[in-house]
């Protein structure tokens, strides 16, 4: 039964606020990681493991989070992922060792991910059945922006005081978000109390998924299949996820209902929201990177960049969840999302090495228009079939997808930024030889340059060189990140067409549980 009144903003202000604990921490850690790094006295390889782990655990989670809704009630799942995360934060403050925070980490993670698919079912038990779309863009609000404000949030913390108060900022939040749970959100039944547990499904769950994400997290530093646990960790994932497949398809008592997949809007809806994961994540990734390895652009420089789109993600929210309730076809505006996501990555390629932080304003603003237009109708389209019970195990297999996305799409332009940096380096260094007249006169420029300022002919021909190579450094990486815009942009537009695999509603709202 939907609520009304206050009662419906007070649940929704819970959900969202709950959900965004989980959604920042996917990246705020990220900034802070070279000064928990000297603090704890941890090697660049180890300090990895902070978002491994709980990018693992997350995953893990995700898909199961459905279930444990259902066994033990959504709203005593809801409350106990959101104590557990409070506590845990705490605790990360608190480590004092590496492996202590790793492990934190992990909890945190588990706890996560129980916090977002389950935020979104209790959501759209609390809107009624027309208002949908709009509960759907007041989530995505969260889902959106949440990963992309992270880092900008972590660098005002960082300016401010020591990095464990990026966890701490947790405990207010969560306090809040427990005390609304226990006095507004509706209990519900539990519908798999006393059932057997399938053991084996979480655990194949556990191996295929875990090894997955840790595979893609790990592959490109570790120089993927040369390294024997990677390899180990793929052929784990690939049975694993064939005998987990099996196994819930041949129980009675599956921890994630397959079946529902065989509703084509919702499988198709899966691979859409992939995609959106690979370009959500992937630009939050290499944007970053590039702007502050290239161009020298500091920390919060670079988070302060993401203000502007995320305002615009969130004023579009709303009337995204309108037009949906008017009517107007999801993968029309889907459509629309994914043009301006392409235009946005179209705009990046065109960088150069004397780019400022104006120059990003508008494709920054555009990328934030995108994902507005992105977020709720893919959703909307991926559960619009989806009834009773489903909801719970779509919402968390819709949420796992993304995140798998994000992290394939991660992986992926890391592997090919290595690629390419190769390519390009071979390319320019072609163009380095006395033979080419526009290469000897930049030789001689600068070797009289240092000359006059008094260095010798050898020490100034040695400087010329290395500031030769320098030049070439840069010019490679600008090369490179190009590229890896243009993939992403590409990948992006080359999806529009499935939109049209799904069914058209005159009005795509999501069915509501019938509990």
């Amino acid at each position: 039964m939907a609520e009304v009144g206050f009662k419906k903003w007070i649940i929704t202000f819970t959900v969202i606020t709950a959900s965004l604990l989980e959604l920042i921490d996917t990246t705020i850690v990220n900034v802070a990681i070279p000064q928990i790094q000297g603090n704890l006295g941890a090697t660049l390889e180890d300090i990895a493991w902070l978002s491994t782990g709980y990018a693992v655990a997350n995953v893990i989670i995700l898909p199961m989070s459905g279930w444990l809704g259902s066994r033990f009630g959504r709203k005593n799942y809801f409350l106990t992922s959101i104590i557990v995360f409070t506590v845990v934060s705490f605790l990360c403050g608190n480590a004092t060792s590496l492996s202590e925070l790793i492990l934190f980490r992990i909890l945190q993670g588990l706890a996560g991910g129980g916090l977002i698919s389950t935020a979104q079912a209790i959501l759209i038990e609390t809107w009624p059945r027309e208002d949908v779309g709009i509960a759907t863009a007041l989530f995505g609000l969260g889902a959106v922006v949440g990963p992309t404000v992270g880092p900008t949030i972590g660098g005002y913390i960082l300016e401010i005081a020591d990095w464990p108060w990026i966890f701490y900022v947790n405990i207010p939040v969560g306090i809040l978000a427990a005390y609304c749970t226990i006095t507004f959100i509706r209990e519900t039944p539990k519908d798999g109390k006393g059932k057997p547990v399938d053991w084996y499904g979480i655990g194949l769950l556990a191996i295929a998924v875990g090894s997955l994400q840790t595979l893609l997290e790990k592959g490109e530093s570790e120089d993927w299949f040369s390294t024997p646990y990677i390899t180990a960790l793929a052929i784990a994932s690939v049975f694993g996820l064939l005998l987990f497949i099996w196994r819930e398809l041949s129980t009675d008592h599956p921890i994630v209902n397959l079946k529902i997949m065989k509703k084509r809007s919702f499988s198709i809806g899966m691979f859409t929201s992939f995609i959106l994961g690979f370009g959500l994540y992937g630009s939050v990734f290499v944007f970053p990177v590039f702007a502050q390895n290239l161009l020298g652009f500091t920390p919060l420089q670079t988070g302060k960049l993401f203000i502007a789109g995320g305002i615009c993600t969130i004023s579009m929210m709303p009337f995204i969840g309108i037009m949906l309730k008017k009517g107007v076809p999801a993968q029309f505006m889907a459509t629309g999302g994914m043009f301006l996501f392409f235009v946005f990555c179209w705009m990046l390629s065109k960088s150069t090495l004397a780019s400022g932080t104006g120059d990003f304003f508008w494709p920054l603003v555009i990328r934030g228009f995108g994902m507005a237009l992105l977020f709720v109708p893919l959703t909307t389209l991926a559960m619009q079939d989806l009834t009773g019970p489903e909801i719970g195990q779509g919402s968390g297999l819709n949420n796992m997808s993304r995140q798998l996305g994000g992290s394939f799409g991660i992986a992926a332009l890391t592997t090919l930024i290595h690629v390419r940096m190769g390519f390009h380096r071979s390319n320019l260094l072609t163009n380095i030889n006395d033979y080419n007249p526009s290469f000897t006169q930049k030789l001689n420029g600068l070797i009289s340059n240092f000359m006059a300022k008094g260095a010798s002919y050898l020490d100034a021909k040695l400087m010329t060189m290395k500031a030769i190579e320098g030049s070439v450094i840069k010019q490679t990486m600008l090369l490179t990140y190009n590229d890896a815009y243009w993939v992403a942009g590409l990948i992006m537009l080359c999806s529009i067409p499935l939109l049209y695999l799904q069914k058209f509603k005159k009005n795509t709202n999501i069915p509501v549980d019938a509990h």
